[in-house]
């Protein structure tokens, strides 16, 4: 489909955030997300985790916070309409904020996220 406005395009980031089951927002922890047009370098990426992952954390006080990008220009060019935006939105939403939680892509190819 084509792009959609960067407004709207925040919101159904907003919306999958907040769709987030309550179990898995008690565990993260210091991540931040950003919506962005593309990745620089790998402009078919969906979404980006950057960061130190829950499982391997030690001496972590005082660190920036870790970054979820999640990029509007690729998740369009996918979907085929509207409800197709939602739920690749959602899902990209998950399978990155898995990666904070530790979780690696096999195992969200298991679990249905990848």
């Amino acid at each position: 489909m084509d792009p959609i406005p960067q407004p709207r395009f925040e919101h159904l980031v907003g919306a999958a955030l907040d769709a987030v089951p309550e179990q898995l927002w008690s565990r993260f922890d210091n991540v931040v997300v950003l919506v962005e047009d593309a990745h620089e370098e790998e402009p078919d990426l969906l979404g980006i985790y950057e960061g130190v992952p829950l499982t391997e954390r030690e001496e972590y006080s005082g660190a920036t916070p870790d970054v979820i990008r999640i990029f509007r220009l690729p998740l369009c060019a996918v979907a085929e309409d509207d409800a197709d935006l939602i739920e690749e939105v959602y899902v990209t939403v998950v399978h990155e904020f898995a990666h904070h939680l530790g979780i690696d892509d096999d195992r969200l190819h298991e679990l249905g996220w990848a």
